[in-house]
């Protein structure tokens, strides 16, 4: 299996000699083999229909790999996902009223997380219902707990030794 790799690497080098195997773009890296529509979608907070949003405003080929792309195709998408917030219609962003300032945002990679953590702390500030949920690391979305999700030492059922 690893010589297969190997030698999908080494074709990938002799059709395209400026071939990446790894592309980074807004701190993820991303691997070279995958498709540009795939490759997008491991930045956090790029789903597919974005991806493909990015690949048609671009003009770039959706099937087209990720390490065949040139320089300026690479900066070209780092600087949409930048002021993706403009570009997209508010109903696809992943932040729609802010709580602080009320606009609509989107927020990719590190930030996205960043922004997830503090959601978090503020419900458990506040004390409510799903802060408390999230604090006793216990399901937060109404999920049933009663026989799912049991961690350590549970107790179940019981039966008597056969003799």
């Amino acid at each position: 299996m690893t010589e297969e790799k190997e030698n999908k690497k080494e074709k990938s080098a002799e059709e395209n000699p400026d071939f990446k195997f790894i592309v980074r773009i807004v701190n993820t890296d991303i691997d070279g083999e995958r498709s540009v529509i795939d490759g997008l979608t491991s930045i956090a907070g790029v789903n597919y229909r974005i991806s493909r949003i990015i690949t048609n405003d671009l003009d770039l080929k959706p099937r087209m790999r990720m390490g065949d792309l040139t320089d300026d195709q690479i900066s070209g998408v780092a600087d949409y996902l930048e002021e993706i917030s403009e570009r997209l219609p508010s109903w696809l962003l992943n932040r729609q009223r802010d709580l602080d300032t009320g606009d609509d945002n989107h927020f990719i990679s590190s930030d996205l997380e960043m922004v997830h953590r503090d959601d978090v702390n503020l419900l458990r500030k506040i004390r409510c219902y799903r802060g408390i949920r999230h604090e006793t690391g216990q399901k937060v979305r109404g999920q049933r707990s009663r026989s799912n999700g049991r961690t350590g030492a549970t107790v179940g059922v019981s039966r008597k030794k056969i003799k």
